[in-house]
């Protein structure tokens, strides 16, 4: 499970680093927060045209034949296990896979004796997080004049050594030369099916953050100072 991330770098960063042009609308500089949930917005590159654009979408997919977009409430991941075939992700793992950037995601310690305590996981060589993700748009067939919304999702995986000691899933991290083959949908399936795998043991680390990031109210760079994990014990 991936819940919250910390999405303070500008979108112009993020850009630069994946080779992408920035949507039309989209502020170069952003707003930096440090504690995003789903239904919130995140940025992410896709292929348009032939061309790899950043741009902003709400976290928590929602299928084009969804009814209503409260449906993108629970599908803010998708197991890498089955994304190619549930219902909810199979059209936009085929057709519409994006790149997540983030500086860093938070997982909950739900072991016996640590009182849920909150970890911020970063990248050890202090590059961007790119996620595997998938993004769909929805209109809404009862006022045809409203813009479509866009979502997306992060899908997720078994977890490497970096994170089992935590929790038992974790984000699917793509490197830098695993982006063109996971935003090419004319590969074989196969190929990007093979993307959905742990991180190579190493590529994270991780520390104790205040409890306060648990309620997305709470926001600033302070979330990311380590603290002490506390003991029930």
């Amino acid at each position: 499970m991936c819940g919250r991330v910390a999405l303070f770098s500008p979108p112009s960063y993020f850009a630069r680093f994946l080779e992408a042009a920035l949507a039309a609308d989209l502020d170069p500089e952003g707003r930096a927060s440090w504690n995003v949930g789903p239904q919130r917005s995140l940025f992410a590159v896709a292929e348009h045209e032939e061309a790899r654009v950043l741009d902003r979408y709400r976290w928590g997919l929602v299928p084009s034949w969804a009814k209503d977009p409260s449906i993108g409430n629970k599908l803010f991941n998708a197991r890498g296990e089955t994304v190619a075939e549930k219902p909810s992700f199979r059209t936009a793992f085929a057709k519409r896979p994006c790149v997540i950037p983030v500086d860093g995601f938070y997982e909950w310690d739900h072991r016996p004796g640590n009182d849920r305590q909150p970890y911020f996981f970063t990248r050890r060589d202090e590059q961007p997080l790119l996620f595997a993700g998938l993004f769909e748009n929805w209109w809404n067939r009862e006022d045809e004049a409203a813009p479509p919304l866009a979502t997306c999702t992060i899908i997720t995986t078994t977890p490497n050594q970096d994170v089992d000691g935590i929790h038992d899933r974790m984000p699917v991290i793509l490197s830098p030369e695993d982006v063109e083959v996971w935003l090419d949908v004319a590969e074989q399936p196969e190929a990007r099916v093979a993307l959905l795998r742990p991180a190579p043991v190493g590529t994270l680390g991780y520390y104790g953050v205040s409890k306060a990031v648990g309620s997305v109210k709470n926001d600033g760079p302070e979330l990311t100072a380590p603290v002490e994990p506390q003991s029930l014990f």
